[in-house]
């Protein structure tokens, strides 16, 4: 497949302009020109939680293989009920799980069976034990009323039918996937390899974790969150470090990363002001749009692929305020991530809250909220903001445990108004 150029993507898009995007224009252009990597792998299904799925999975076997019991309890025939009155039946045998009743079940006799055993051949109902009176080794009394026909009984292949498609490619495998792979007797399974993502800060200011903080100077916390973003995703992860303000330096760092990684990723560098060697240094080794976004926090974004010896990847140009770089990450680069992975994923969903917190805001551009999300004590879930929400207060996604998402048309917010928030349980 050809790759499209982001020339050719804009082109068709009315009313492009790199200064005045709109957060759905710029999700849209990236959403088109990544495309999902092509290498896959067998892993064994215990090794292969979180990662993408690459074929389908059809099921070979019905599952369960046969008609089972629900309840421990007794077999019996739903003929039998069609009195309904209170019965008194012949036990005439038992059967566990795992194993079969062979023998014949007559009017007015039933089997005493567990949870899960077979259901012997004649018998196409259960009644829980509970439900019954008057037991003993002989015979057991079933109240008129307490069971209908068919009831307790779990059907041959409910579950999965003999040449069913169990699981799709692009399914992200959770728990219960592990689970029912192993139902089926499946033992490895076809996966997208690991996306691997290179990242790196850039700035003279920056320091290490561990460095001496000298004067002007900051501790660099974008590769941390970047770590741990990128590591809930699954990615394989280089991290380079911090770039300093240096063409030479600049140029062999983005060589790198794209010679050994499918994506790269910045902070700093892409917003008005800033060194030119960053732009410079992207424009110069491939194809780059550089937009202003209407989103707050986070403004200025840089999207495209570079390439160096015939090696490429698609960069992200983040912001370099923490805020702003984990907010663009959940909006835009979670997103391609998970479409270069194969990965069949919607957009992030948005449930609706109430909010405790007045909320001043301008249309015309979309604006993040960090919020606190509780019930209250009538079970309605209600948001009030963090506090303080400028870009570069990383404390105020810390004490969050959501996001409110303020869409370009919304206006100011009065407290008591529902709006749509993004949580970050499962996200982050």
């Amino acid at each position: 497949m050809t790759q499209l150029s982001l020339s050719d993507i804009v082109s068709c898009m009315s009313g492009y302009d790199p200064d005045a995007m709109t957060v759905p224009q710029a999700q849209k252009i990236i959403h088109d020109f990544v495309q999902p990597i092509s290498s896959i792998e067998r892993v064994a299904i215990r090794s292969a939680l979180d990662r993408t799925l690459a074929a389908d999975i059809t099921s070979t076997i019905d599952v369960p293989a046969n008609d089972n019991s629900a309840m421990d309890g007794y077999a019996l025939r739903g003929d039998d009920l069609a009195s309904n009155q209170t019965l008194t039946l012949r036990i005439v045998g038992s059967v566990h799980a795992g194993r079969q009743f062979d023998g014949a079940v007559a009017a007015g006799e039933c089997v005493r069976i567990m949870t899960g055993a077979a259901m012997p051949a004649d018998c196409d109902t259960v009644i829980p034990q509970e439900f019954t009176e008057h037991q003993s080794d002989a015979a057991v009394t079933i109240p008129a009323g307490r069971v209908r026909r068919g009831d307790n009984r779990r059907l041959r292949g409910e579950d999965l039918r003999n040449g069913q498609i169990a699981l799709r490619a692009g399914k992200i495998l959770r728990p219960a996937d592990i689970g029912m792979l192993a139902s089926l007797g499946v033992t490895e399974v076809p996966v997208q390899r690991r996306l691997r993502v290179a990242f790196f800060s850039t700035g003279d200011e920056l320091r290490s974790v561990g460095e001496p903080l000298d004067p002007g100077c900051v501790y660099d916390s974008n590769r941390y969150t970047l770590y741990g973003m990128l590591t809930r995703l699954g990615c394989d992860i280089i991290d380079m470090g911090v770039v300093r303000d240096d063409p030479v330096a600049m140029e062999a760092a983005f060589r790198s990363a794209c010679e050994h990684a499918d994506a790269v990723i910045t902070s700093g560098g892409v917003s008005v002001g800033a060194a030119d060697y960053t732009k410079q240094t992207m424009t110069k080794l491939g194809d780059m749009l550089f937009w202003k976004i209407g989103m707050r926090p986070g403004r200025p974004m840089a999207f495209g692929r570079i390439a160096s010896h015939d090696r490429g990847a698609y960069l992200f140009g983040l912001p370099g305020n923490p805020v702003a770089v984990m907010v663009s990450f959940y909006f835009f680069v979670r997103d391609a991530l998970l479409r270069m992975m194969g990965a069949d994923a919607g957009p992030l969903p948005r449930l609706q809250a109430m909010t405790l917190s007045a909320i001043r805001k301008k249309p015309g551009r979309t604006e993040y909220q960090r919020g606190i999300l509780a019930p209250d004590s009538d079970g309605v879930w209600k948001v009030k903001l963090t506090g303080a929400q400028g870009s570069g207060i990383l404390r105020s996604m810390s004490d969050a445990n959501c996001i409110i998402v303020l869409d370009d048309a919304q206006g100011d917010v009065a407290a008591g108004d529902l709006v749509q928030v993004v949580l970050f349980d499962g996200l982050i």
